[in-house]
């Protein structure tokens, strides 16, 4: 192993846990590696301190103060006029300028809504006496309109054959 990998595991046993299975390799790297000795120690030490240090206890009043600010807090923005549904941009300026581009970009929509509609949506209908090119949706229903008896007759066609079907197989 080499010096990175071990300097990974050294927190852990330095804070006591001997969870890992390489510690007789990591004792013998320490005991070859002095750079690698020295950290393990700094990190001992480092625990120690941290094991007789002492959180300090907080105030007994702590908790009601605490409250009583909170609340203060609240009034305080309650009794502000400007700070109800636009307070919002102030504290997000990324979601005002967003608001302001799509409300900008509507604006440009309604506004050249001629433009939009001439450049995309043809405003006279086509002249219904062109010849439509076969092949097409169109042509296809026009076909069919024009033939409805002639498509009707092979219904009859399939009935047939399922007859000579049914007669040639007994």
């Amino acid at each position: 192993m080499n010096c990175n990998q071990i300097r990974e595991l050294l927190p852990d046993l330095a804070a006591g846990m001997d969870a890992t299975t390489l510690q007789p390799e990591v004792e013998k790297h320490i005991a070859s590696c002095a750079a690698c000795a020295a950290y393990f120690g700094d990190l001992q030490k480092t625990m120690a301190l941290l094991d007789e240090w002492q959180a300090p206890e907080p105030s007994p009043y702590f908790d009601t103060r605490l409250q009583a600010r909170l609340s203060e807090e609240r009034r305080e923005e309650m009794a502000r006029p400007a700070a109800g549904w636009l307070s919002w941009m102030w504290r997000r300026p990324a979601w005002a300028m967003s608001l302001a581009a799509v409300v900008f970009a509507g604006a440009l929509l309604v506004s050249n809504k001629s433009l939009i509609l001439t450049a995309t949506i043809p405003t006279t209908p086509p002249a219904l006496g062109l010849p439509v090119e076969p092949g097409t949706a169109v042509g296809d229903l026009q076909a069919l309109e024009k033939n409805d008896e002639l498509y009707a007759d092979f219904d009859m066609l399939d009935e047939l054959q399922v007859q000579d079907d049914v007669t040639a197989n007994p």
